[in-house]
C-alpha cells in the first residue's frame, strides 16, 4: 500500500521559514517524481514544486522560485520543501504526489499517489 505522509507544517510570521517533508512508503521511491502542490480554501490545487525521480531536475512555479527549494534523499524515501521568505499568500495546505511518469508535470491528475496534506499558515 502507497503512502505518503507529509509533515513540518505551522503557523509562521510573514518572513519566516518552514521546511515540510514528505515521506513515502509501499513503493519504489527512487523510481518515482515528486511534486508539491498547495490548496487554499476556495481556490483549486495549484503546483509549487517538484523534482525528478534522480534528483537531477527540479520545477517550480513562478510564484515560490527564489523562496522555496525542492530536494530529496532516496535513502530516506524522502522529499523536503524548503520555504524561505514566507508570504500570507503562501497560506494553505501543502500536498506532496508521486508519479512514475509525467507529460505535464504541473498538472495534478498526472499524479496517482497523493499524501494528506499538511497545513500551513503565514500571518503577516
Amino acid at each position: 500500500q502507497v503512502q505518503l505522509v507529509e509533515s513540518g507544517g505551522g503557523l509562521v510570521q510573514a518572513g519566516g521559514s518552514l521546511r515540510l517533508s514528505c515521506a513515502a512508503s509501499g513503493l519504489t521511491f527512487s523510481s518515482y517524481n515528486v511534486g508539491w502542490f498547495r490548496q487554499a480554501p476556495g481556490r483549486e490545487r495549484e503546483f509549487v514544486a517538484a523534482i525528478t525521480w534522480s534528483g537531477r531536475n527540479t520545477y517550480y512555479a513562478d510564484s515560490v522560485k527564489g523562496r522555496f527549494t525542492i530536494s530529496r534523499d532516496n535513502a530516506k524515501n524522502t522529499v523536503y520543501l524548503q520555504m524561505n521568505s514566507l508570504k500570507p499568500e503562501d497560506t494553505a495546505v501543502y500536498y506532496c504526489a508521486a508519479s512514475l511518469s509525467i507529460a505535464t508535470i504541473e498538472r495534478p491528475a498526472e499524479y496517482p499517489y497523493w499524501g494528506q496534506g499538511t497545513q500551513v499558515t503565514v500571518s503577516s
